[in-house]
């Protein structure tokens, strides 16, 4: 028996994965929704270790941003490759709908993006057939008329590669599986043995989720339903599974002839809570009776799954320390929406991360200047040290721990009574509150600047601050994590935590200076 391996392959706020294998190389891509750069994408050879190779979406051109909710933006992508070429193809909900970008080498850089006329919904997939021609699927409200909001079909046109353009008949092929089903979504199609399979999503993205699949001996249908669908959900376990709202799955064939499937979910904690958002895990697919069964004799996702006959990968280890050293950011920090490049600087002091104070607020649907990395586990020590001086009271600067725009906490620097305090902000609802505050003395004097500690044990946060990273003074202790859940929060994202200064809607030349980062996860 081989070694089993942990599941999440991608922890934290990861969702819909899409994936392709070229020769022995593994490709994967996930949603970003609000953030840039948008659509990471990751190499591997053993579907097990990967390595984020690049950004496909890492410029303004191709991803326009603005004012865009937490929840929308990027929703998933889906990447294939055909004669040479890579093809992403996704949705930016908000900002210009359904296109493809292309690419020779994956690490980039991707073309601009040519938008697709007449591609309406979201989900979009591509399909190569062996003919050569391209097919478009993806999904929409049912031409005839939806009875009800989610009442969707899945749809399929060609797509013209050289123009980009789709041509020819819009067919419907399948409605899902179950009967008032709604959010038939996440379609991709395939071809095994001379049958074409649509597996796609069913019931929305939340605990009901499922994978279901259909298939047709031609590719604009009829499609007919597996008998025994859904192939793959969690629904039926209970909201006490530790791995729940299983859906939006991809397949892959490894060069063995053995195949795997990549799919979302999410781990709860401290109750049906889930901080972490969507993750990216892996479960093992084999072919019965022409039909795929998933993780043959249990047809569940573990929190383990038995390491694929694929040759070992070293991946390149995420340090949990940034010390701000490289004229870039590595490639898995974040911004929210479109950044402007003139709030970062990593060349006006060696070794640091400046950034500096704009009016733009974190609670607004703006770019506020914060930078970010995901929330990968339940437990976790977050931690920087900055040099910052407030110039009023409209000026902060510090670390946020952000589920949306109006569900946050902000441990920040700021003046109170013409003295520098540190405040630690809780924001609910859009609702400002604030739970500790505490004076600063002699920080202007202070050249080793300060420690701003979060420690999260579960659901259990505790902030921090020292001057000198040996002796730490409590803000507050026992802070209720819950409401960074999507299920106190609403939408599709997970957490995200990072540093972040704004002077509140007022001018100002100030700046934050951040010395290094630390992000670890401990459990």
């Amino acid at each position: 028996m081989r070694e089993r391996i942990s599941n999440p392959i991608l922890p934290g706020f990861y969702p819909d994965p899409s994936i392709c294998r070229v020769g022995e190389d593994y490709y994967l891509v996930t949603s970003t929704f609000a953030y840039f750069p948008g659509v990471p994408i990751f190499h591997s050879k053993d579907l097990v270790h990967w390595e984020q190779i690049g950004n496909i979406l890492d410029r303004e051109e191709q991803l326009k941003l603005f004012g865009a909710g937490h929840s929308l933006g990027i929703f998933a992508p889906t990447i294939r490759y055909h004669k040479g070429t890579f093809y992403m193809i996704t949705t930016n909900v908000g900002n210009g709908g359904n296109f493809i970008v292309t690419a020779k080498d994956p690490s980039g850089s991707w073309s601009n993006p040519y938008f697709l006329e007449g591609a309406e919904g979201i989900d979009p997939s591509l399909f190569f057939d062996d003919d050569g021609k391209c097919y478009y699927t993806g999904t929409k409200d049912r031409r005839e008329g939806s009875e009800f909001f989610g009442d969707n079909e899945i749809w399929l046109q060609e797509l013209d590669l050289e123009t980009m353009s789709l041509v020819g008949e819009s067919y419907p092929l399948w409605h899902g599986a179950l009967r008032g089903v709604a959010w038939a979504e996440a379609p991709h199609m395939y071809k095994k043995d001379g049958m074409y399979y649509l597996m796609i999503a069913e019931a929305g993205t939340a605990h009901e989720h499922a994978i279901t699949i259909a298939s047709s001996s031609n590719v604009t249908g009829p499609f007919v339903g597996y008998k025994c669908n859904p192939i793959l959900t969690h629904r039926h376990l209970g909201k006490n599974y530790p791995i729940v709202n299983v859906g939006h799955g991809d397949l892959v064939e490894t060069q063995n002839g053995d195949w795997y499937m990549v799919a979302l979910a999410s781990r709860p904690y401290g109750g049906y809570y889930r901080n972490l958002g969507r993750e990216t895990f892996l479960v093992s697919v084999e072919w019965e009776d022409g039909w795929p069964v998933v993780n043959p004799g249990k047809g569940i996702i573990e929190d383990t799954v038995e390491y694929p006959d694929l040759p070992l990968f070293t991946a390149e280890v995420v340090p949990e320390k940034e010390d701000f050293d490289d004229t870039k950011l590595p490639l898995r920090f974040l911004y929210l929406r479109n950044p402007s490049p003139y709030n970062y600087s990593l060349n006006e002091r060696q070794s640091y991360l400046r950034m500096y104070l704009a009016p733009e607020r974190i609670t607004a649907l703006v770019s506020p200047t914060y930078v970010a990395v995901r929330q990968t586990g339940m437990s976790f020590l977050l931690e920087t040290k900055m040099e910052f001086t407030p110039a009023s009271m409209y000026e902060e600067a510090g670390l946020v721990l952000l589920q949306s725009n109006e569900f946050h906490y902000r441990l920040v620097v700021t003046m109170r009574d013409d003295k520098n305090a540190l405040l630690l902000i809780k924001c609910y609802e859009g609702n400002e509150e604030e739970l500790a505050q505490m004076l600063i003395e002699g920080s202007e004097d202070n050249d080793n600047g300060l420690r701003l500690r979060v420690v999260a044990e579960g659901q259990d946060l505790k902030f921090s601050v020292s001057y000198d990273g040996k002796s730490y003074q409590v803000i507050k202790a026992g802070v209720d994590g819950r409401m960074l859940s999507t299920d106190v929060a609403g939408g599709f994202v997970g957490n995200t935590l990072g540093l972040y200064c704004s002077s509140n809607l007022t001018e100002t030349d100030n700046y934050a200076d951040f010395d290094w980062l630390i992000y670890r996860k401990m459990e």
